[in-house]
Order: structure tokens, then C-alpha cells, then sequence
């Protein structure tokens, strides 16, 4: 009788059996090393993207900071390339804080400006995070005028009644909040008239080319009318051409956001000097 051969799946690593499984476990380690490394040497920033209230006449109503990292390269990585591999780990919570505070030291050296940071419901009640927003509000209490929390639709829902009484105490010091990605999970509605958002980002999946997408118009429609009944402002995310932005206007969609209006850059107008704000239209409200 014949020797039966050894697994031939033995020596291999974990994951190792299945190529794409194995593929994935070895980016997701890689991108977890960067970003530990890049917290660990302070290799991250923040990029600003306009969202418009007026779009005729170029007027902003304020910023998004978007959270970048650094590789070892020194190539900028987008949220979208690690967030997702770190957000459910201390790494994600680490990320929240660091961008909290450069969005806070943003606010505290440009008192004209007003600026949303994304966080997660991972920080709430983080010591590091609470400490950090505490700390700058006790300094000036003008940046809570000027600041919005932007929570994503999915991370609300996973702990509604934790979201509502964190947002109760920050509205009594002015701070905003904006639901974010609305209409990419399944909120809901019930927990709005305790959630109290002042602001309501509708996700880009239904944005990105609505003037040829009846279905798209008619689930915006709803949102919108779910907005107004709640007294909330709407953005349209991700609007990158003129036909939609036009029709979202003609929808009474409040403020729009995307790449037709400015990419999120890491030198906004308030870091550049006079000459170069002069060529910067659209970004001198």
C-alpha cells in the first residue's frame, strides 16, 4: 500500500491555503505596520475639501478635514486605504485623536474658519479623544461655534443610545454634529428624534451621476424629506459634474461636496500666502 502524501497545505503560513484569503491577511498586516509606524513618528495630516453652500456664487460653508498618513515613502495615503483594516482596533482610535487634534489646532489658529473631523463611536468615551477636545474647548470656547462632528450612518447605529446622550452633552457647548454616508446602512429613523444631527451627508452612491438615475432621484427625494422633517441641513457627497449639481439645486439639497468643487489638498487657502489665496477662487469666502 502506497505512503499517503502529506497535506500539502502543512508548511504553508495562515491563510496560506487559500491564495486570495492569504493575499488579503498579508495586506492587512502591511497596512496595520504602516500606520502604526506612521503614529508612532507622527506622519499624519489632514486634507481640507470645501463643501459649498452656494454654488453659484463660489461660497463655502465649511470644511471637511480628511485624515491622511504618511508611508514610509512619504507618499500621502487616503483614509479609504487604511481605515477600513484599522478602525476596529486601538489603531483606529489613535487615528480619531490625531485627527481631532490637528482639526483643533486648525480652528484655534484661523478663527474665520469652520471645519468637520470625522470620528467614530469607537472614541466616545476614549480617554485620549475626550481629553483632547476638552482641553481645546476650555482654551476657546469660539472653536465649538466653529466645529462638526461627522459620525458615520453605520457607527451611529451600532450604539444609538451611547451617540445620543454623547451628542446631548457637546450641543450644550455648541459643537455640531452630521450624520455621514446617509442611506449606506440601514438607520433607523426611530432613533433620529433622539440623535438630533444637525446636518445629514447623503451618501455619494446615490450622488455620482443622478441626472441620468430616476431611482437615485426618487430614494434622494425621500432622504431630503426625511432632512427637512427634521429640521437638518443636507450635503450631497461626492458631486462631480455640473448636470448633477444643478439638478441637486433645483431639489433644495442645501450644500454640495465633491471633486467638481476641489480634491481634498493637504495646503488649503489658510496655509498659502496672499498671492497665491489671490489665485485660489472659490476658496475666499
Amino acid at each position: 500500500m502506497k505512503e499517503r502524501p502529506k497535506h500539502r497545505f502543512a508548511n504553508l503560513p495562515e491563510g496560506g491555503e487559500n491564495p486570495l484569503n492569504y493575499a488579503v491577511t498579508q495586506r492587512d498586516r502591511s497596512t496595520l505596520a504602516m500606520v502604526t509606524d506612521a503614529i508612532a513618528h507622527k506622519q499624519t495630516l489632514l486634507a481640507y475639501q470645501p463643501v459649498m453652500r452656494n454654488v453659484a456664487d463660489d461660497k463655502v460653508a465649511f470644511y471637511e478635514g480628511l485624515i491622511r498618513v504618511l508611508d514610509p515613502t512619504g507618499r500621502v495615503i487616503p483614509a479609504r486605504e487604511f481605515m477600513p483594516v484599522v478602525e476596529d482596533t486601538q489603531l483606529g482610535r489613535e487615528i480619531d485623536v490625531l485627527a481631532l487634534r490637528a482639526g483643533l489646532m486648525a480652528l484655534a489658529d484661523n478663527p474665520d474658519l469652520r471645519l468637520s473631523i470625522n470620528m467614530s463611536a469607537r472614541s466616545i468615551g476614549y480617554k485620549g479623544w475626550t481629553t483632547m477636545l476638552n482641553r481645546w474647548l476650555n482654551r476657546d470656547a469660539t472653536i465649538g461655534e466653529r466645529l462638526i462632528l461627522e459620525i458615520s450612518e453605520q457607527s451611529a447605529m451600532q450604539v444609538p443610545e451611547l451617540v445620543a446622550n454623547f451628542m446631548e452633552q457637546l450641543q450644550s457647548r455648541s459643537i455640531c454634529f452630521a450624520l455621514d454616508n446617509f442611506g449606506s446602512g440601514y438607520t433607523a429613523i426611530r432613533y433620529f428624534k433622539d440623535l438630533y444631527f444637525d446636518i445629514l451627508k447623503l451618501d455619494g452612491q446615490f450622488i455620482r451621476g443622478i441626472s441620468r438615475n430616476p431611482d437615485n432621484r426618487a430614494l434622494v427625494s425621500v432622504m431630503l424629506s426625511i432632512a427637512e422633517n427634521f429640521d437638518m441641513i443636507t450635503v450631497a457627497e461626492q458631486v462631480e459634474n455640473e448636470e448633477d449639481s444643478r439638478l441637486l439645486t433645483s431639489m433644495g439639497v442645501d450644500c454640495q461636496q465633491g471633486f467638481l468643487f476641489g480634491s481634498p489638498t493637504t495646503r488649503p487657502y489658510w496655509t498659502v500666502n496672499t498671492q497665491e489665496r489671490k489665485k485660489m477662487t472659490g476658496f475666499l469666502a
